[in-house]
């Protein structure tokens, strides 16, 4: 008598696929006494409208979610018509068409094996019957579940495998007996693994589990996406991963136990970062998730370790054989990366082309010209003057800086610093032995790398080789730079620098975790160094995300890491009625006369055209006619940036010109807003970093403009690029003239003998006295050193009113400048006073030269003050009674270490998803640009 067949098939509502799962059933050679349809979708399911006779039923499932409770539900109404060890159940879910012999096969392997209790077919592609989807599962030595064999054509090249540790659970077959004994599939595990768990908890009860590769069932996908639509990647992580998790806990001895579940949350965290480096971000949240539930949740672990114990009769050692070994993982890995390779074997070589396209000659030029126009300033180690100071001389002084704490400039307070003391902090590190080296070196390198970077945001745009190198040109040796790099706009240097490989990162952000987090890192990296963009770059942010709107998830999150940075400081300039205080520039404070909207429109970012007023004044060229010629000097690159939309491509060029539309608003809204105080006036921010975007804009355009025109394009493109090189000309000349406000420096903020001073007494404050051209006092107070540039702070250069302390400070210096009967002593020992500095008044007018005058003579009749001298920066005395009574700083409390937390998360998340890791997928199309193909290196990568 030839044992008994139950099939079990589960219907899910909408099962598309039932019908050629039932026709493949009526077929079989070997036919299956009962049938049991388990319809899951309810009156509207697809097996509810199925007409069934003889020993076919149909149950309702409607509660059962995924295919294996459906499975269990189907054994249970299923009654067995005799012994249990005579009769088979035969598991099929709707997309699961069995081979007309399927059946046979399996019962023929598992007739002449007593021992076998479990028996799985060779699953194959449901599109595909001559691809292997799964046969056999195995688990790696942590418990993780993998396929043995998945997406190989069959050639019969596995067809020896036998013995197996488990087999899915669509076309399973499995001895009654067994399935009673065992309990059924675990329900701890309703999504994934609950077949492989079932077949080792069979192997651990003696039983044998085996494939039979003649055996064929067509199959359509996993057990997660049974009856549902795929799920997403995070989501897939998650149901393996809480499936893992379980089995872990439940295979392990009891003394392990304890070890394990202490283990579940830093597991997480360790795995977390690995889902960043391999840009799989959403599955970050189902980490801790899973960990929490499985530690916390009550995931049926106890049952399920009890009913383990209740049937398990050999020991591990039976299954260890059958674990996946170190060469399997080796090969399957291997494979995996030879399948991402081998998208981009046909694909251009970039670097080829950015050294025959001239690409690299046009950055050595840049770095020639940049080593030229600085070579004064190599004679020391740092640069100040402008917006420039040194830095601190070590790296913690540089990190200390950072985030909230004690603000060490003029009376002090507790507040958060500039996001751009970050950037400064990460600067010093570079050069740890001498953090304001680093600062030269952003002099050295401002040219060639933007150079660098507008080539590959130009080969975007266009398909001829020669154009990027234009771009490259007319962006890196334009005026904006140049004045910054003059004025000490350290921040305005590094926005110019950073902006194309902003926009670089962001047009690929859609298509890559990568590209995204970097664009966001560039993004916060713009922001903090020229706060100014901030309204700008979230129009550009916005713009993005209507452009690529199927990339949403992944170009949402790009300003997160600026968000991060900058909420501190919105917090306090908020609270205290300065907002627009966000928007000024970091560094030192420092006032240019701001130019004209037809000046910036022309690329100057303050008064004199470039410095061409400062350069003709002697040959009596009339101002409008200077400016006419400036005019058409920028009028090649602006003609070309306009005929983009008429000539080039219009998703290419309005972009771009929306940009340098963003750009020049900004520029001319920075000349009108005066939020730094320098001295006894205001400053307007900064416009050239608005004209920096301004100009990538128009350099965009006019690539797209000459993508398109005919063999002129050279040409023009060569006049354009000159033309608005020469616009900035006098800035070049004015850099090797030596005539710029920054200047090489030691290192040393005030004098000699101050500095000495602070080796012995840190904190010894120095009270720097400015006359002002108006006839006013500037003052300040100085400590240690002196102020560097990481002290800086934009909530002391915005503050609009004074507080107790700095009001007492500025009755001590008007006090100490006149002959009075005042006594300073009380105030100078709170402030820690060890020095007063009166610095040069002679070059400031004859009001602040009478000024400094008066003061030197009060305070040289002062006899609490002991004259030391004419120093460098000025004459100086040293107070007689100084001593380290400088009262109590106040404690930055625990808001420094939630700051710096935050800020790790967001920026170390970031940094991980942003490290190339996977190879670059480059796909060679046929009639598509080569810089499509091949000026990317995110685009490509489907990370997602």
């Amino acid at each position: 008598m030839q044992p008994r067949v139950t099939a079990i098939l589960v219907a899910p509502g909408g099962a598309t696929y039932l019908d050629r799962t039932l026709d493949g059933l009526s077929r079989q050679t070997r036919p299956p006494e009962a049938l049991v349809v388990v319809d899951t979708g309810g009156s509207d399911g697809a097996a509810g409208r199925l007409s069934l006779s003889g020993a076919a039923q149909l149950t309702s499932a409607p509660t059962a979610r995924t295919l294996t409770e459906a499975l269990g539900h189907g054994v249970r109404v299923s009654a067995p018509a005799g012994p249990d060890d005579d009769e088979w159940l035969w598991f099929l879910g709707h997309d699961n068409a069995p081979d007309h012999r399927a059946l046979e096969q399996l019962m023929a392997a598992v007739e002449v094996s007593p021992s076998v209790a479990v028996a799985g077919p060779k699953l194959m592609r449901w599109d595909a019957p001559d691809v292997i989807a799964e046969f056999g599962e195995t688990m790696t030595r942590y418990g993780a579940s993998m396929p043995l064999v998945q997406g190989e054509l069959d050639q019969g090249q596995r067809d020896s495998r036998d013995d197996v540790l488990g087999v899915a659970a669509g076309g399973m077959l499995v001895r009654r007996s067994v399935w009673v004994a065992l309990g059924g599939f675990d329900p701890g595990l309703p999504h994934v693994d609950a077949a492989l768990d079932f077949s080792v908890r069979a192997r651990l009860a003696g039983h044998r589990v085996v494939l039979v590769p003649d055996a064929r069932v067509a199959s359509d996908g996993p057990p997660e996406d049974f009856g549902h639509e795929p799920p997403s990647t995070g989501r897939r992580t998650r149901l393996h991963r809480s499936a893992q998790l379980h089995r872990r806990l439940v295979y392990a001895p009891a003394w392990a136990l304890p070890l394990h579940w202490l283990s579940l949350v830093p597991l997480a965290v360790v795995r977390s970062v690995w889902h960043l480096l391999t840009k799989n971000p959403g599955a970050v949240p189902g980490e801790f998730a899973t960990a929490l539930r499985a530690a916390f949740g009550g995931t049926r672990i106890a049952q399920a370790r009890r009913s383990l114990a209740r049937t398990r009769s050999v020991g591990w050692a039976a299954v260890e054989p059958l674990r996946a070994t170190w060469n399997q993982l080796r090969e399957r890995r291997v494979t995996e990366r030879d399948a991402l390779v081998a998208h981009g074997e046909d694909a251009a070589d970039p670097r080829a082309s950015f050294i025959g396209s001239g690409g690299l000659w046009v950055v050595v030029l840049a770095a020639v010209v940049g080593v030229v126009a600085f070579l004064e300033l190599l004679r020391e180690p740092a640069v100040t003057g402008g917006g420039l100071l040194p830095l601190s001389t070590s790296v913690a002084d540089l990190w200390q800086s950072v985030g909230w704490g004690q603000r060490d400039i003029g009376v002090g307070f507790v507040g958060p610093s500039d996001p751009f003391a970050v950037v400064v902090a990460v600067l010093g590190s570079i050069t740890a032995w001498s953090p304001s080296t680093s600062v030269l070196g952003v002099y050295l390198l401002a040219l060639p790398v933007s150079a660098l970077g507008a080539w590959f945001t130009a080969r975007r745009l266009t398909s001829r080789s020669w154009v990027p190198a234009v771009a490259a040109a007319a962006y890196a040796l334009a005026s904006p730079l140049w004045a910054a790099l003059q004025s000490g706009h350290l921040g305005a240097v590094v926005a110019h620098v950073a902006l194309p490989f902003l926009v670089w990162a962001l047009a690929g952000a859609a298509r890559s975790w990568a590209a995204g987090a970097a664009a966001s890192l560039l993004f916060a990296l713009v922001a903090a160094s020229a706060p100014s963009l901030l309204p700008a770059l979230l129009v550009l942010w916005l713009g993005s995300l209507v452009v690529r709107p199927r990339g949403l998830h992944r170009v949402l999150a790009v300003p997160l890491p600026a968000v991060a940075l900058f909420l501190p400081l919105a917090l306090v300039q908020i609270g205290r009625g300065t907002w627009w205080g966000l928007f000024a520039d970091p560094g030192v404070p420092s006032r240019l006369a701001p130019a004209s909207p037809l000046q910036l429109l022309v690329g100057s970012p303050e008064t004199g055209l470039s410095g061409w007023t400062a350069a003709l004044s002697g040959t009596g060229l009339p101002p409008a006619q200077l400016a006419v010629v400036v005019a058409v000097a920028f009028a090649p690159l602006g003609l070309l940036a306009v005929l983009s939309p008429f000539v080039g491509r219009v998703d290419r060029a309005l972009p771009a010109l929306a940009a340098a539309l963003l750009g020049y608003a900004t520029a001319v809204a920075a000349t009108h807003l005066s939020v730094s105080g320098v001295g006894s006036e205001t400053a307007t921010v900064w416009a050239g970093s608005g004209l920096s975007l301004y100009l990538l804009g128009l350099v965009g355009a006019a690539t797209a403009t000459l993508d398109r025109l005919p063999r002129a394009a050279p040409s023009l493109g060569v006049l354009a690029a000159v033309t608005s090189v020469a616009v900035g000309a006098p800035l070049i000349v004015a850099s090797l003239v030596g005539t710029a406000d920054v200047r090489p420096s030691s290192g040393r903020i005030l004098s000699a003998y101050v500095t000495a001073e602070a080796e012995a007494t840190p904190d010894v404050g120095t009270l720097v006295l400015t006359p002002q051209p108006d006839g006013t006092l500037a003052v300040s107070l100085e400590h240690g050193q002196g102020a560097t540039l990481d002290d800086q702070s934009t909530l002391d250069a915005t503050s609009q009113r004074l507080d107790a302390t700095t009001r007492d400070l500025t009755v001590l210096a008007g006090n100490l400048v006149s002959r009075s009967g005042f006594d300073p002593t009380p105030d100078l020992q709170r402030l820690g006073v060890g020095f007063v500095l009166l610095t040069d008044a002679d070059r400031a007018g004859a009001d602040a030269a009478a000024l400094g005058r008066r003061a030197s003579e009060a305070l040289d009749g002062t006899a609490t003050f002991l004259p030391v001298g004419d120093t460098s920066n000025g004459l100086l005395w040293r107070y007689v009674d100084a001593s380290e009574g400088r009262e109590q700083r106040e404690d930055a409390g625990p808001l420094r270490p939630i700051v710096l937390i935050s800020w790790g998360l967001v920026l170390g998340s970031a940094l991980l998803l942003a490290i190339p890791t996977t190879p670059r997928r480059r796909r060679s199309r046929a009639g598509v640009p080569e810089a499509e193909q091949a000026a990317t290196t995110f685009d490509e990568e489907r990370d997602d």
